[in-house]
């Protein structure tokens, strides 16, 4: 099982790479509970990230009402190993939308 703290430096250099030009913010957990940790700034639109080191990780209080609150207005989603490489497609597919 990878740590979550060593999984999101991996996902920050990913979304990097992918989507060159694109500002990756870290949320500050103490701020506002249940705010996705990332938050993914491109072309006039945004996409928040919850990560997560495994599928089966615990949500914490808010995490779902806040992704499904933001997939309102822009692209939302938990991210971990196991689905790391179909997040980041439909976050580039969101960033690629008219």
């Amino acid at each position: 099982m990878t740590l979550e703290r060593r999984f999101q430096p991996k996902v920050i250099k990913e979304l990097k790479q992918r989507i060159p030009g694109c500002i990756v913010i870290k949320t500050d957990p103490t701020y506002l509970q249940g705010i996705p940790d990332l938050l993914v700034l491109h072309h006039g639109r945004f996409a928040a990230l919850e990560v997560k080191n495994d599928p089966n990780a615990r949500h914490r209080p808010n995490q779902d009402f806040y992704v499904k609150m933001m997939n309102q207005d822009g692209f939302a989603s938990f991210i971990d190993p196991s689905n790391m490489d179909s997040v980041i497609n439909q976050t580039i597919a969101y960033f690629k939308e008219s």
